[in-house]
């Protein structure tokens, strides 16, 4: 769950810390108190972008941490899978952000936003203000479906996405031979000029590097020479090296019997002269066996020229030239016998759409187990939320192709009156409808999930009364498996709260600052005065204040 929350120089919050508890947090206050930059916050540590606006005015850097403590196994295990591992039981995420670039951490180890991103869901689901709205397309509820059905389904759609990769290429294979197909003749011509042509060059791997050493050689034969006879006569001959030496030699050879401490001198003067000797001999016999062939250079140029060519032309290397002539080989044999291998693109398209068939079929089965359940379970939830009459379920329909996804259209139907028909969500269900779908869609998938944290920020948009209520006893409900957090303006669902927090807005210094603090028992029951009185608030206000706190203990007694 989501142990702590702390927040620095973003939008209008200075500094502050939240310590979340387990079950229902409620965080409420005035419209422009700051209610939104909690929940930005926390979309901002969790790898989000980071709009420029939210970075306090004149700060130097905005800083958000979240503390997590991870003790189901489940996640612990997944979160390995990504090298994240709970030190104490806890994990640290964190994002530092300066007017040029954010800086995201995990337990103090630098991480990229994705992988941020990809931590938190397993962590946390946060429901946004208008996250229903996406309710409106049919795309989404096959994703909620599969989202639920993943179990099963995860395994089944790898290989879906694969059998459908084989199907697509093959399908494109056959367009590029039917776009081949019509310019057979010239494509024919053309290829088996461009395979002769490098066929004739014989060429042999490694060839081109041994010829370019070797007419690097011939072609500076002079120079070679000139340095060579240049370093023989220095090495040899009157007033060479090797005489000098020598005459060193003598000399040292006619006094080391008076000092025996020449000796190793000596030694050492004598393996000189013997090495500068063999030297002399070799670099004598190099320069009398180096011929320069002009007929040898001139071959050597002109297999270089060729080489090139073909290297220029087909890619730049020599294995790119012999890579081009099989692919030219390949494509004149399928051009060559393009009947036959027409047949065989279409025997190999059969096969590949036979498999596709059968895995989108094996998929469809089992979404259509899962919709069963999920719907139920939904239609369930609907009912506690205050539909009283209400029926739900999935329609499926066949797309007119194959897709990665398989064949199924999917999409959720409701009626909310007694005797009517049901009608595709997204034309029939209001904005408080919605939001309330929304809500019981999350608490199932929270559920088949194993995801501690939810958070919703204001899910009680378009709702009161009676609605209200049961939208509070929901969220209690919630709260007794999952840590909650919630954004709201209704006092019901304020009343139910475990954890009640205030945010503020107060003007220090003409500085607008915004502030959290967490609210006792007679302080929580004086914001729900607030909630339900507006600007005056009577005795009359404050009693039923007391009296909606007294009925959601009740209710959270009876809920147990």
């Amino acid at each position: 769950m989501l142990v702590s929350l702390h927040v620095k120089n973003l939008a209008l919050m200075e500094e502050a810390e939240v310590e979340f508890g387990a079950g229902l947090n409620i965080l409420s206050g005035e419209t422009g108190a700051g209610k939104s930059i909690i929940i930005g916050s926390i979309n901002l540590a969790l790898g989000e972008k980071v709009p420029r606006e939210m970075l306090r005015e004149q700060a130097e850097y905005a800083l958000v941490e979240l503390i997590f403590r991870v003790e189901n196994e489940e996640q612990r295990k997944l979160l390995a899978e990504m090298d994240i591992f709970p030190e104490n039981d806890e994990i640290i995420m964190s994002r530092k952000i300066t007017a040029s670039r954010s800086v995201g951490k995990i337990n103090s180890e630098t991480v990229s936003a994705s992988c941020m991103k990809k931590a938190a869901a397993l962590l946390i689901d946060i429901h946004g203000q208008h996250e229903h709205q996406s309710l409106l397309h049919k795309k989404k509820h096959l994703e909620i479906l599969d989202e639920y059905g993943k179990e099963q389904l995860e395994g089944k759609k790898k290989v879906l996405k694969q059998r459908y990769q084989e199907y697509q290429s093959i399908k494109e294979e056959m367009q590029r031979a039917l776009t081949e197909g019509e310019g057979r003749e010239r494509e024919l011509s053309f290829l088996e000029y461009e395979i002769q042509e490098i066929e004739s060059a014989n060429l042999v791997p490694g060839e081109d590097e041994e010829l370019e050493i070797s007419y690097r050689k011939m072609a500076n034969h002079r120079k070679i020479m000139e340095a060579a006879g240049t370093a023989y006569e220095m090495t040899g001959g009157d007033g060479s090296a090797t005489e000098l030496i020598g005459r060193a030699l003598r000399e040292l050879q006619t006094v080391t019997g008076y000092d025996s401490s020449l000796e190793g001198m000596e030694g050492q003067l004598e393996e000189i002269d013997s090495l500068l000797n063999d030297f002399n001999r070799e670099l004598s016999g190099y320069i009398s066996g180096e011929e320069f062939d002009e007929e040898t250079f001139s071959a050597a140029e002109k297999r270089l020229d060729e080489i090139n060519h073909l290297k220029d032309k087909f890619g730049g290397s020599l294995e790119a030239v012999l890579q081009a002539k099989e692919e030219r080989q390949l494509k004149y044999s399928r051009l060559k016998d393009y009947e036959e291998y027409m047949a065989g693109l279409e025997t190999r398209l059969a096969k590949a759409e036979e498999a596709l068939k059968k895995v989108s079929s094996e998929v469809s089965k089992i979404r259509k187990k899962y919709a069963k359940k999920l719907t139920k379970q939904i239609r369930e939830a609907l009912i506690d939320l205050n539909f009283l009459d209400v029926e739900f379920d999935m329609e499926f329909q066949e797309t007119k192709d194959y897709t990665a996804n398989g064949m199924d259209e999917a999409e959720f139907l409701i009626s909310t009156n007694p005797g009517e028909p049901m009608k595709p969500l997204g034309r029939v269900a209001s904005g408080g409808e919605l939001s309330r779908i929304m809500l019981a869609i999350k608490t199932i998938l929270a559920e088949s999930d194993q995801i501690e944290t939810l958070i919703f920020d204001e899910i009680d948009t378009g709702i009161s009364g009676r609605t209200a209520q049961m939208v509070a006893e929901k969220m209690n409900v919630i709260g007794r498996n999952h840590q909650v957090i919630c954004i709201t303006h209704l006092p019901q669902i304020a009343a139910m709260a475990d954890y009640h927090f205030l945010i503020s807005k107060n003007v220090i210094n003409n500085v607008t600052i915004s502030n959290i603090s967490l609210l006792d028992e007679n302080e929580s029951v004086t914001e729900l005065g607030r909630m339900l009185g507006g600007v005056k608030i009577t005795d009359k206000v404050m009693e039923s204040a007391h009296e909606m706190k007294e009925l959601a203990r009740t209710v959270k007694k009876s809920q147990k």
